[in-house]
C-alpha cells in the first residue's frame, strides 16, 4: 500500500482516539477531586492540543475528513467535506446526507478493515471531481463502531492518465496507418520493379554485345538499389511500430555467416578487397534465436564496411561466451571520428559528414541493426579510430541448443602439420592461420615473394598457401620452390574471377585450390587429402528440365509481371494457364485442371489471392487431389507470410520474383510428386 495511505490511516486512527479521550475527560469532570480535577485539565489540555496537532497534519495532506456512526450519521466533518455539499460544517452533523457518487470501486482492503477507495463524484457546485479515500474503523467509547474516511483530490492526476491513454491510442491508430500505407506503397513500387528487374533479367539471358550488356547490368544495379532501400525504410518502420517478431529456433551461426560472406564477396572484390570469416572453436553448432534477423544484422555491418571501404579488407569473426554469441566485423577503412560515434546508430546517419563524401543509402542500416540486436536482448558497440578502420561489436544472448552438449568433439586432423600462408593479407591470412591452430597445425605467414622463399629455404613445412593476388609470376615461383623442398600439398588462393583466368592449378606447379572467403571446412578437407592432381574443369551437359510438360496455373493481375512469370516458366517446359484475376483464377481451376502447380497473386481485383486459395482447399475437401499453392506477393513480411500459409497455400514467394528460383521450386513438385 502506498505510504500516503499508511500514514493517513495512522493519523486518522490517532485523531479518532484522541476526539474519544477528550470526550469522555469531559464527561468525568464532574465527579472527581480537586486535586483529580487538575489532573483532569491538564489531560483535557494535552488531548486538545494533539487533536489540533493531528488535524492541522491531516488538513495539509488531504482535502476532506468525515467521520460517520454506523447509521451513516456525520458526527465529525471538516471544512473541506463541507464544501463538497455546499453547507456549513455545524448543519452537517447528525444528517446522513453525502455528495452524489458518479462512479467508483474498492482499490484495496486492508485485513484490519482499512479501505481504499478511487471515486467520481459531483459536487455542490456543479463540478465532477476524483478522490483517492482511505476509510477505516474507529472505536468511539463504549459505544458503537464508527468509520473516519479521509479524501485526497486525484482530479488532475486522473485527467493526465486519460489525456496520456488518449495519446497513446491515437499514437498507436497513427502507427497502424503508417504501417499500412508503408505496405501499400511498396506493394506498389515493388509491381513496377518487378518488372523492370524481371525482363532485364529476361533481357540478360538473350544475344547481347559487350554495349548493351553493360547498359543493362547498370539497370539491373539501379532497380536492385532501390529495391534495397524500400526493404530498409520498410524494415525500420516494422521496428519502429513493435511489429517484428522474433523466432527462436535452432540455427547454425557459422552458416549462415558463411552464406552471407560468400554473398557479399563479389561486392567486396570487385572493388580490390578482401572479405574473409572466422569461426572460433568455442561457437556452437546450433543456437536458439532468429537466423534472418542475425542474417540481417551481419548483412548490415558487413555491407557497410565494404561501402565505406576503397583498400585492404574486412574481416568478419565470430565467438562464444558469458555474453553470447559475439559478431565483429572489422574494416580497414577511413574511420570514423570519435564525436561522431554516438550519432551513427541514429536514423539517416553516416559515417561521414562531408555532403560530398557521403554514399548512396538512406542511412538506415545501423539504426535497423542496433534495433534488432536490442530487440534480441543484445547490443551493437563501434570503436573507429581515423585513418585505422573501425570495429562494429555485436553481442547477443542466445543460448546453445541443447542437443548441442551431446555432439562428439572431433579429433584434430592437422595435428603436427606446419603450413606456409604467402599472402599480404589483413584478414584473409590471419583467420587461415587461427583455422589451422583450431584443428592441431600451425602456420608461419608471410607478406611477399622473397619472405615466401627465404622461409622455404629455412624451415620444412608440409604445405604452402599462395595468395595469387601477389601476381602469377610470384605464385608461380613459390609454387617451383615449394616442390622443390619436397613440400606434399601446395594450394593457390583464388577469388571467383580469377578461377578462370589462373587455368589449371596443376599447370602452375600447384595440385589445388582455395577459393576466397576460405570456408574453414574446405581448408582442413584440402590440406587433410591425399594429393592428387586436380582434374581439367569441364562444363557438365545440360539435363533436360525436370519441369518440363508442367502444366502451371498463373494467377496475376499486372501484364508486365504476367509476362516475365510466363516468359520464365515457358523456358523451363512448363505450359502456362493465365488468369488475369481471382474470378476467373477459379474458372481455370475448375475447367481447364488439372494443375501440377498454382502460382496465385495475393492481391487480385474481384478474389484476392487468399480468397482463391480457401476456395480451392474447399473444392479439393471433396476428394480431389491437393495441387501445390505458391503465394506471390510485394509485402514479403513474416505476418504476410503467416496469413498465406493459414489461408492453405505450400509456399510462399516475394516480388520482385527471383526467376533463379523457378528452377529449384518445379523440381522440388517432381520430387514430391514422384
Amino acid at each position: 500500500m502506498p505510504i500516503f495511505e499508511l500514514v493517513l490511516a495512522a493519523i486518522l486512527l490517532v485523531l479518532a482516539a484522541g476526539v474519544a479521550g477528550l470526550s469522555r475527560a469531559r464527561r468525568w469532570k464532574g465527579t472527581v477531586s480537586e486535586t483529580e480535577e487538575e489532573n483532569l485539565h491538564d489531560l483535557v489540555w494535552r488531548a486538545s492540543e494533539g487533536e489540533e496537532r493531528y488535524r492541522t497534519l491531516v488538513a495539509a495532506t488531504t482535502d476532506h475528513v468525515v467521520q460517520r456512526d454506523v447509521d451513516g450519521r456525520i458526527t465529525y466533518a471538516d471544512e473541506g467535506y463541507a464544501r463538497l455539499l455546499g453547507r456549513g460544517t455545524d448543519e452537517l452533523l447528525g444528517e446522513a446526507i453525502e455528495p452524489e457518487i458518479l462512479e467508483g470501486e474498492t482499490v484495496a482492503v486492508r485485513d484490519d478493515g482499512l479501505r481504499r477507495i478511487e471515486t467520481r463524484i459531483r459536487a455542490a457546485d456543479g463540478r465532477e471531481r476524483w478522490f483517492d479515500v482511505v476509510e477505516v474503523p474507529v472505536s468511539a467509547g463504549e459505544g458503537p463502531m464508527q468509520w473516519m474516511r479521509a479524501g485526497r483530490d486525484i482530479t488532475e492526476r486522473v485527467e493526465a492518465v486519460k489525456a496520456l491513454d488518449a495519446a497513446l491510442a491515437r499514437a498507436e491508430s497513427a502507427s497502424v496507418a503508417k504501417s499500412r500505407f508503408l505496405a501499400t506503397v511498396s506493394h506498389e513500387m515493388r509491381t513496377p520493379l518487378n518488372g523492370i528487374l524481371g525482363m532485364t533479367d529476361l533481357l540478360i539471358g538473350t544475344g547481347l554485345d559487350p554495349e548493351q550488356q553493360t547498359y543493362v547490368e547498370a539497370v539491373r544495379a539501379s532497380g536492385k538499389a532501390l529495391l534495397g532501400l524500400i526493404d530498409g525504410i520498410l524494415d525500420f518502420s516494422r521496428i519502429e511500430a513493435g511489429r517484428i517478431d522474433l523466432a527462436a529456433e535452432p540455427f547454425d551461426a557459422a552458416a549462415v555467416a558463411e552464406g552471407v560472406v560468400e554473398l557479399l564477396a563479389p561486392r567486396a572484390q570487385d572493388k580490390g578487397l578482401e572479405i574473409a570469416l572466422d569461426v572460433a572453436a568455442e561457437v556452437p553448432a546450433a543456437l536458439i534465436g532468429d537466423a534472418d534477423r542475425f542474417r540481417q544484422i551481419l548483412l548490415n555491418l558487413a555491407g557497410n564496411a565494404i561501402k565505406f571501404t576503397e583498400r585492404g579488407g574486412i574481416g568478419v569473426a565470430l565467438s562464444f561466451g558469458g555474453e553470447g554469441l559475439v559478431l565483429s566485423v572489422t574494416d580497414t577503412g577511413p574511420g570514423i571520428p570519435e564525436e561522431r560515434l554516438p550519432r551513427l546508430f541514429e536514423e539517416f546517419e553516416q559515417g561521414e559528414d562531408n555532403a560530398a563524401n557521403r554514399h548512396e543509402g538512406t542511412g538506415l542500416g545501423l539504426a535497423i541493426s542496433r534495433r534488432l540486436a536490442t530487440r534480441m536482448g543484445g547490443r551493437i558497440d563501434a570503436q573507429s579510430r581515423v585513418g585505422a578502420g573501425s570495429t562494429f561489436r555485436t553481442v547477443l544472448p542466445l543460448p546453445a541448443a541443447p542437443a548441442e552438449a551431446e555432439v562428439a568433439q572431433e579429433a584434430p586432423r592437422l595435428a603436427g602439420r606446419r603450413c606456409l600462408i604467402v599472402a599480404d593479407s589483413p584478414f584473409q591470412a590471419p583467420y587461415l592461420a587461427s583455422a589451422l591452430a583450431r584443428h592441431g597445425g600451425n602456420a608461419v605467414i608471410v607478406r611477399g615473394l622473397e619472405e615466401g622463399l627465404d622461409a622455404l629455404s629455412a624451415v620444412a613445412f608440409d604445405a604452402v598457401i599462395a595468395d595469387r593476388a601477389l601476381g602469377d609470376a610470384a605464385v608461380r615461383r613459390i609454387a617451383e620452390a615449394a616442390r622443390s623442398c619436397g613440400v606434399r600439398r601446395r594450394l593457390v588462393l583464388l577469388s571467383p574471377f580469377d578461377r578462370r583466368d589462373f587455368g589449371a592449378p596443376t599447370s602452375a606447379g600447384f595440385d589445388g585450390y582455395l577459393i576466397k572467403p576460405v570456408r574453414a571446412r574446405s581448408l582442413v578437407e584440402r590440406l587433410a587429402a591425399t594429393p592428387t592432381v586436380a582434374p581439367p574443369v569441364r562444363t557438365a551437359p545440360q539435363p533436360a528440365p525436370a519441369s518440363a510438360g508442367l502444366r502451371v496455373l498463373l494467377a496475376e493481375d499486372n501484364p508486365i509481371n504476367t509476362l516475365l512469370a510466363t516468359r520464365a516458366l515457358e523456358r523451363l517446359g512448363c505450359h502456362v494457364v493465365h488468369a488475369p484475376d481471382g474470378v476467373d483464377a477459379m474458372a481455370c481451376f475448375r475447367d481447364s485442371g488439372p494443375f501440377d502447380l498454382a502460382l496465385i497473386d495475393i492481391r487480385m481485383p474481384r478474389l484476392d489471392g487468399h480468397e482463391v486459395a480457401r476456395h480451392i482447399r474447399e473444392a479439393e475437401a471433396g476428394g480431389t487431389s491437393r495441387l501445390r499453392l505458391i503465394a506471390l506477393t510485394a509485402n514479403a513480411s513474416r505476418d504476410e507470410e503467416a496469413k498465406a500459409h493459414a489461408m492453405g497455400f505450400d509456399g510462399f514467394l516475394a516480388k520482385p520474383l527471383d526467376l533463379k528460383v523457378l528452377p529449384e521450386l518445379l523440381a522440388l513438385h517432381r520430387r514430391r510428386a514422384a
